[in-house]
C-alpha cells in the first residue's frame, strides 16, 4: 500500500476595517479608486489586503498583521498593500506553506467592487500566487459602513502545510 504525503490543510479567517480620511485616492484591494476617499491607515489602508494577510496568516499560525507589518515597523509606513502581499507570499513559503485560495467580502457603501471585481481579482491573484475571490456587500444603510464612514472586509483562507 501506498503511503500518502505528509500534508495538512488548514484554514483561516481575518477582518480589518478602516475608516475614510479627507485625502485620497482609496486603496482597496490592490487597486486604486480614485473616485472614494482615502482609507486611514499605517500602510496604504487597503483593509481588504490586511484581513487577507490575517486570514493567511491565522491559517499558518505565524501570527497576525500586527507582527509582520505593525506599527512599530516604519519600513511599512505607506506601503502599498501590493508590496505586502508579496512580502507575505515569501514569508509563509520560507515557513513551509502554500497558499491554496483566499476568499474576501468587502462591506460598505464605496468604492463600488462590482464593475472592477475582475481587475482586483487578477492582481490579488497574481501577487499571492493562488486564486482570490471578492464578494461586496452594504448593510442597507446600518452601521458605520451604511453611514458611510468606512469599511470592513472579512477573509478566509486555505493553505497548506508541506
Amino acid at each position: 500500500m501506498t503511503s500518502l504525503p505528509d500534508i495538512s490543510y488548514r484554514t483561516g479567517v481575518g477582518v480589518d476595517a478602516h475608516q475614510f480620511g479627507d485625502e485620497g485616492p482609496c486603496a482597496l484591494a490592490g487597486l486604486e479608486w480614485p473616485q472614494s476617499r482615502r482609507l486611514v491607515g499605517h500602510s496604504d489602508g487597503d483593509a481588504a489586503v490586511h484581513a487577507l494577510c490575517d486570514a493567511v496568516l491565522s491559517a499558518c499560525q505565524l501570527g497576525d498583521i500586527g507582527e509582520l507589518f505593525g506599527t512599530d515597523r516604519p519600513e511599512w509606513k505607506g506601503a502599498s498593500g501590493i508590496s505586502m502581499v508579496h512580502f507575505l507570499k515569501k514569508f509563509v513559503e520560507e515557513n513551509n506553506f502554500r497558499i491554496g485560495n483566499v476568499s474576501l467580502q468587502i462591506v460598505g457603501n464605496e468604492p463600488k467592487i462590482g464593475p472592477r471585481r475582475a481587475e482586483a481579482q487578477a492582481v490579488l491573484s497574481e501577487a499571492l500566487g493562488a486564486p482570490v475571490s471578492i464578494s461586496a456587500t452594504t448593510t442597507d444603510g446600518m452601521g458605520f459602513t451604511g453611514r458611510g464612514e468606512g469599511v470592513f472586509v472579512m477573509a478566509s483562507a486555505l493553505v497548506v502545510s508541506l
